[in-house]
């Protein structure tokens, strides 16, 4: 009898310790972050693990955050902030560009000649997010925002020296500031997310892509293209990391300040200058590589391409008194 007894009472602690144990797991803030891209892809170390980690650490793994890349929550790119929105993830990463009629005050980033040097992409960013883009994210809070470096031609046999080389070409562009640019050089836009940009370049749907030079490591671009232009005035590439609002709202003051503490100007800064380090690297590959072509086009090159970008560029910010606006509260003026 009272080794029966016995063997009830440690059941009944086994039990009860599991059940302890369940109720403790399930007591965790679980977050779901999702993206489009390879976990190898930048947007990992810069980003993703730095929020991770520090939120996982400061928390004592009371809030953990479970990574879905490659578009395991969603394959379309162009539905990342709509994904955040309705909940189906927590955190999403995406581009400006892949919905432009959002983000227009936001893109004014991406405009050619918009960071002057001595700033960056982020602050600017922050520095008019309350008063100025804070409307373009309803129902999510950023968590990071920031610029690419600067965009480069990413050509397949076909070397860019001046405008009138773009003549008659099909460039791959991320959103319609970049878009705007192209077709004002002469050149055909086709919007399309970055996934696709290998096998349409590969394929001869487009004859080459705008976008940074990352990408050309981040998406394997030099097995199919093979010369490269920098130094035109083309502008960056804007991106968000976002949180759905109520599931942060949700959370407590404490937890509110983890999140905070990890996001913010300091992730972005992250991101940007994470991009811009990946962008040098893949350059200075590129460039000892006797297989592929990189231009750095002379003062005057670029003198002939600023011609016809910076009067689109003004002729833009004057349309729109807004817009103006908007890049003074950028530029803290």
């Amino acid at each position: 009898m009272k080794f029966k007894l016995r063997r009830t009472v440690a059941s009944f602690v086994s039990t009860a310790a599991i059940l302890a144990a369940a109720s403790a797991a399930s007591a965790e803030e679980q977050f779901k972050l999702a993206h489009f891209v390879s976990p190898k892809h930048t947007i990992t170390q810069s980003i993703v693990e730095p929020l991770k980690q520090g939120v996982e650490t400061d928390s004592k793994g009371d809030m953990q955050i479970s990574v879905y890349p490659g578009g395991e929550l969603g394959a379309g790119p162009v539905e990342q902030y709509v994904r955040a929105l309705q909940g189906v993830a927590d955190i999403t990463w995406g581009l400006a560009g892949y919905t432009s009629s959002q983000f227009e005050k936001t893109m004014l980033v991406e405009l050619p000649g918009a960071i002057p040097e001595g700033k960056t992409g982020y602050d600017m960013l922050w520095n008019a997010f309350d008063s100025k883009l804070k409307s373009e994210f309803p129902g999510t809070r950023p968590l990071a925002m920031w610029v690419s470096e600067p965009n480069v031609f990413i050509m397949k046999d076909k070397e860019i020296n001046t405008p009138d080389d773009l003549k008659g070409l099909k460039l791959r562009v991320s959103g319609k500031m970049a878009a705007d640019v192209i077709s004002a050089l002469g050149a055909t836009p086709v919007q399309m997310p970055a996934p696709q940009m290998y096998n349409a370049l590969q394929t001869g749907l487009i004859d080459g892509i705008v976008t940074g030079s990352s990408a050309i490591s981040d998406f394997k671009l030099d097995e199919v293209a093979n010369v490269y232009t920098v130094g035109a005035p083309l502008g960056q590439i804007m991106f968000y990391l976002v949180m759905n609002q109520k599931r942060y709202d949700s959370l407590s003051d404490e937890q509110r300040a983890i999140f905070d503490k990890h996001s913010g100007r300091g992730l972005s800064k992250s991101g940007e200058e994470s991009w811009q380090s990946v962008a040098d690297a893949t350059l200075e590959r590129l460039t000892a590589s006797s297989d592929e072509k990189v231009i750095n086009l002379s003062a005057d090159q670029i003198a002939k391409f600023n011609a016809i970008i910076e009067p689109l560029v003004a002729n833009y910010l004057n349309a729109d008194s807004e817009r103006q606006a908007t890049m003074d509260a950028m530029l803290n003026k």
